[in-house]
């Protein structure tokens, strides 16, 4: 993950805050504690001590593990489909309602 622009002019001091997860409910605070430790203790220096909260906030974006997670959990419900443990109905769950939300 990039922490800064390759190359630093004016312009990306005055545009770099207008791309953040601020706006998301899911992702803005992670963000903000990174940054604060960011800044705290420098880029350098940050990326070594803060890398527990850069971690965080690079999964909460990417959704990494929770992906690797579906696709086992998946490929788990097929081996059983393949062994006869499962019929082709009971492979996954019902489901919710349409206006369940």
């Amino acid at each position: 993950m990039s922490l800064g622009p390759a190359l630093r002019t004016p312009f990306t001091d005055l545009t770099g805050c207008l791309i953040n997860h601020q706006h998301y409910d899911k992702c803005g605070e992670l963000e903000m504690n990174m940054m604060d430790c960011l800044e705290a203790y420098g880029v350098d220096k940050g990326t070594r001590v803060c890398s527990d909260l850069i971690s965080d906030f690079q999964e909460c974006v990417g959704l990494n593990k929770q992906l690797l997670r579906f696709h086992a959990m998946r490929a788990e419900r097929y081996k059983q489909l393949w062994r006869g443990e499962r019929t082709r109905e009971e492979l996954f769950a019902e489901g919710p309602r349409v206006d369940a939300y």
